[in-house]
């Protein structure tokens, strides 16, 4: 057996100890509450001590843990994670500036799986670069993505600096690697243009607090007196806040009750759109797609709801959800995933996603498609 394999059992060992003692004895592999927690303690001593005694090199504390940690953390589900110092100071970063990127969005359904290119930011350097939809991406300079959650591939993919990336991928059945510049894109967190018969396109980037407020300060004069069609691009949209996600909703609709948070233990947390909106009566039209994710999800689902709006694009992964990000003292961190958001009639997002009043036929998600699409709906003069 060759060093990397002896590894990989080792740390694996560990993971399958820390996981009996930090689930107990609840479900995991058949066990019912009736085994005692002095069994899970025997059953890591006995581990330890085969180690200890038998594993042909020392092992390394620090990164045997780290292992143990990402392994309980990004196996709970898509959205959970475990952070390292690096990750964890991109990711409290991106909230407040804007970090070089390759324009590549990854989705990982389960913890062991590879993830999956599901959006490309049109002008990119990873669309100019030849990547395309589907495509797996297995390393990330160098480091395996099969153990990384979702969110650390993601975060894997920026930097603060413009440093290339290699990327090793597959696609079909051939493995391939490239280099791929980072720079910044999307200056601001959306961007308006206008279209022949309609009030126009309002792309939305990423749902971080002041997007609302902008699009207040620089849209809503131009498009408030109007009576045609918005369409509101959500394609790629996948990083945000759920409260900036209840402004935007609240451009269009207002309401008590949107939906609400749902927790483990059914405790319900009320969302509601307040203010008055400015937007009531403009006909709406959303666009997704596979990179539609997390608060976009929920705004886009509310809005079709409330009657406010069609669906036109793609499915949506189903991860409309409440996450809670923990700092840790040695600067790492971790983000839990703490309930799952509902809509106001009790159907939940979560694992099943949006499916679109219209769906687009084939692969092609440009813009091209989803304007013929959505002449469709509205022919305009």
């Amino acid at each position: 057996m060759n060093k990397r394999h002896t590894k990989i059992i080792f740390l694996s060992a560990v993971g399958l100890s820390s996981l009996i003692l930090f689930f107990g004895t609840h479900s995991f592999f058949g066990l019912s509450n009736e085994n005692s927690s002095e069994t899970d303690f025997q059953l890591l001593g006995k581990i330890i001590s085969l180690i200890r005694d038998h594993y042909f090199e020392e092992p390394k504390p620090y990164q045997t843990m780290e292992g143990a940690f990402k392994g309980i953390i990004n196996s709970l589900d898509t959205l959970s994670s475990y952070l390292d110092r690096d990750n964890a100071e991109k990711f409290r970063l991106q909230r407040e500036t804007r970090l070089n990127e390759t324009g590549m969005i990854l989705y990982k359904k389960e913890y062991s799986s590879y993830p999956q290119v599901v959006g490309i930011i049109k002008g990119s350097p990873a669309e100019e670069s030849g990547f395309q939809l589907g495509d797996l991406i297995i390393a990330i300079d160098d480091i395996s993505t099969l153990t990384m959650s979702m969110l650390e591939a993601n975060l894997n993919l920026k930097e603060k600096d413009q440093k290339d990336v290699k990327l090793r991928f597959i696609r079909g059945t051939q493995t391939q690697e490239m280099t791929v510049h980072r720079e910044l894109l999307n200056e601001a967190p959306f961007s308006y243009t206008r279209h022949k018969g309609a009030s126009g396109i309002l792309r939305i980037h990423r749902l971080y607090p002041a997007c609302v407020a902008q699009i207040r300060e620089k849209v809503l004069p131009r498009v408030r007196s109007e009576k045609k069609l918005l369409i509101l691009d959500l394609r790629n949209c996948h990083e945000g806040d759920i409260e900036e996600a209840l402004k935007l909703t609240n451009l269009f609709l207002k309401s008590e009750e949107v939906g609400y948070f749902e927790s483990r233990d059914g405790e319900k947390k009320i969302l509601s759109c307040q203010e008055e909106p400015e937007l009531e009566g403009l006909p709406l039209i959303i666009w997704t797609n596979q990179g539609t994710i997390g608060p976009a999800e929920a705004a886009a689902a509310v809005l079709r709801e409330f009657g406010k709006a069609k669906i036109l694009g793609f499915s949506t992964p189903g991860l409309a959800a409440k996450g809670n990000f923990f700092s840790l003292e040695d600067g790492s961190a971790l983000l839990l995933t703490s309930g799952i958001f509902v809509l106001k009639s009790g159907k939940a997002i979560w694992g099943s996603g949006l499916t679109p009043d219209i769906k687009i036929q084939g692969q092609d998600q440009s813009d091209e498609v989803y304007l013929k699409e959505t002449a469709k709906l509205n022919p305009g003069p």
